[in-house]
């Protein structure tokens, strides 16, 4: 099995194609002034990271709890008698 060490798509460049795209890129290109003027997923998450870090807070632990309740969800439909 191939071993991942980063999520390829965190170097996907962000499309400006609805009005909240847009102002989180041009305020990512702003603050981070890439090379190339392409903003990428990476960028974006650094940035709420550093800018707006109780966004994210709050969408990695809706996301652990989620998949911490589907594991024991599918331990349970496994393992126990029925």
């Amino acid at each position: 099995m191939k071993k991942v060490d980063k999520n390829p798509d965190l170097l996907v460049p962000v499309s400006k194609n609805n009005p909240l795209r847009e102002m989180v890129v041009e305020y990512v290109g702003q603050k981070l002034q890439p090379e190339k003027d392409e903003v990428t997923v990476e960028m974006v998450v650094d940035v709420f990271s550093t800018d707006f870090p109780e966004f994210l807070m709050v969408v990695a632990e809706e996301n652990y709890l989620r998949g911490y309740s589907q594991a024991l969800d599918d331990v349970e439909e496994t393992y126990v008698e029925k």
